[in-house]
């Protein structure tokens, strides 16, 4: 039976007023939603206040003005806020989302990510994902009642963008019919359309802001994306209509980046709303039950990866950029060899998990979640407490 929608949200969004609740039940909040609560929860964490000293692409002591992981993931909302009103969806679930979806990004972006996953490949692996969900679930300490944040389902789904079969049949032997349940039930494939939102306005974000840091980095010229239609365009379109921005290249950027955002969230909700008339779903689990809905068209999203592409080749694969991928990825696994030989060197709380652990596999994740809650700085402290040596200079032209 499709659920009744609340004024402003459409039948196919996610209702509030029937979430499928918290793992832990609790008495609703007087003046709240549950979206809404999960969206406070979320903002008072310590996991997202270490955000602000992760990084995006390049390293937090690089310039105060390059995103952090904490700005990111305001601009993914920002942008996922813009989708989500036209399309009568919850904005405060797509907010939620958004502002938690890197809460589980280790220090170092991508390369500590993958450096850490390296690490743990004989002890079930890691993924970022899954690791934003264990913060929301089990890490954060603030609640006498529980563990984690005991977010609803609908949040902890969309946090849980990718996952592989091996940890979805964990998730789903705990939870059956739960948040893994798509990684795992062709019946089942989609999330909510919050969720497909937020992950869809996460590639959005960093492809605007990637290219801004990029170019105030030196590292990326206007002139290599030129040919670029997604760029090139819009590049074009901003000289066109103000001849002056020609000779201001900062603000030439600026306009063509608005306009690039702007396309790329008009298509999303011209085609977006083209397949909700098509399927017409009347309730989130009719959605879930539906291919993806929330997508770009195919001349965009073609124009997307090719974007894509070239940020990779120009920037993300810099030789610059790789050195110090290669130096963080180091300072990764030189922590987690040093925490596996020696437990008792990780702060108190970790340590005393460590010595809990029934075997090398528990503590090799307790050494995990220690490092992923890491700040870049602190994990470079710690590098050099462990080590004794310093293997960056903070305040050094070293980018990841």
């Amino acid at each position: 039976m499709a659920a009744l929608a609340m004024p402003g949200r459409a039948p196919y969004a996610c209702q509030p007023f029937c979430t499928r609740g918290r793992r832990i039940a609790e008495p609703a909040a007087p003046t709240r939603s549950d979206f809404q609560r999960d969206r406070d929860r979320i903002v008072h964490s310590s996991a997202f206040r270490r955000l602000v000293y992760k990084t995006q692409v390049f390293l937090n002591h690089e310039g105060d003005m390059f995103r952090t992981r904490l700005t990111h993931s305001l601009e993914v909302a920002q942008v996922a806020r813009s989708i989500a009103r036209p399309l009568g969806l919850d904005e405060d679930l797509v907010e939620a989302i958004a502002l938690a979806h890197d809460l589980g990004h280790t220090p170092f972006g991508h390369a500590g990510q993958d450096a850490l996953n390296v690490c743990m490949k004989d002890f079930g692996g890691f993924e970022h994902n899954l690791q934003s969900l264990r913060v929301v679930d089990v890490l954060e300490q603030r609640y006498a009642a529980f563990d984690g944040l005991n977010l609803s389902f609908e949040t902890r789904e969309g946090i849980l963008k990718h996952c592989s079969a091996a940890n979805a049949r964990r998730i789903e032997a705990c939870e059956p019919g739960g948040i893994a349940r798509r990684f795992l039930d062709p019946a089942w494939p989609s999330p909510s359309l919050e969720a497909q939102l937020c992950n869809l306005a996460d590639s959005i974000a960093y492809n605007a802001h990637d290219i801004d840091d990029g170019v105030r980095s030196g590292l990326l010229h206007e002139e290599q994306l030129q040919d670029v239609p997604l760029f090139g365009t819009y590049r074009e379109k901003a000289a066109a209509q103000f001849p002056h921005l020609r000779g201001q290249p900062k603000r030439w950027l600026y306009e063509t980046i608005r306009l690039m955002l702007s396309a790329q969230i008009y298509d999303v909700i011209e085609v977006t709303r083209a397949n909700l008339d098509r399927h017409r779903p009347d309730s989130a689990d009719a959605v879930r039950q539906l291919p993806p809905l929330v997508r770009f068209s195919e001349t965009m999203q073609g124009q997307a990866v090719q974007l894509k592409r070239t940020m990779f080749a120009n920037l993300y694969r810099h030789p610059q950029v790789m050195h110090t991928t290669g130096l963080a990825q180091q300072v990764i696994a030189e922590l987690f060899a040093a925490y596996l030989a020696a437990p008792e060197t990780m702060k108190p709380e970790f340590a005393a998990k460590a010595k809990a652990a029934a075997s090398e596999t528990e503590l090799a994740r307790v050494a995990a979640d220690f490092i992923a809650g890491m700040t870049d700085r602190f994990a470079l402290r710690e590098h050099e407490r462990l080590t004794g040596y310093r293997i960056m200079k903070a305040g050094g032209a070293l980018q990841v």
